[in-house]
Formats: structure tokens, C-alpha cells, sequence
């Protein structure tokens, strides 16, 4: 296995503990982003046999 990759590693290169947060936390924001664009943009049929085309539900509403 790769040096740092375990937990007793980690306790041996202490600098590597901020490296795995921001990873974490990136993987974290991105994952969630793409979530949610997938879950609330209107662009997006889940059921497409139900409603083929959900976009023009906005075809009369005024984007401000």
C-alpha cells in the first residue's frame, strides 16, 4: 500500500491531514451541487414517459 494511506501513516506525515480535508470537503460540495441540480432544475425529466417535456411548464413565466 502507498505511504500515507492509513491511519498510522497519517499519525507519521501529519501534513497529509489537511490534503484528505480539502479532498473530503470538495468531494463533498460537488457531489451535493450535482444533487441538487439534478433533484430541482426544470431541465431534468426523472419520468419521461409521465411528462415528456417538464421545460414548458416555464414557458409563460418572466425570469427576473
Amino acid at each position: 500500500m502507498m505511504k500515507g494511506m492509513s491511519l498510522k501513516d497519517l499519525r507519521k506525515y501529519p501534513s497529509l491531514i489537511p490534503l484528505y480535508v480539502c479532498l473530503g470537503a470538495g468531494l463533498f460540495i460537488s457531489s451535493a451541487y450535482l444533487i441538487r441540480l439534478a433533484v430541482y432544475s426544470p431541465d431534468v425529466s426523472w419520468q419521461p414517459k409521465k411528462n415528456p417535456e417538464p421545460w414548458q411548464a416555464y414557458k409563460d413565466k418572466d425570469y427576473k
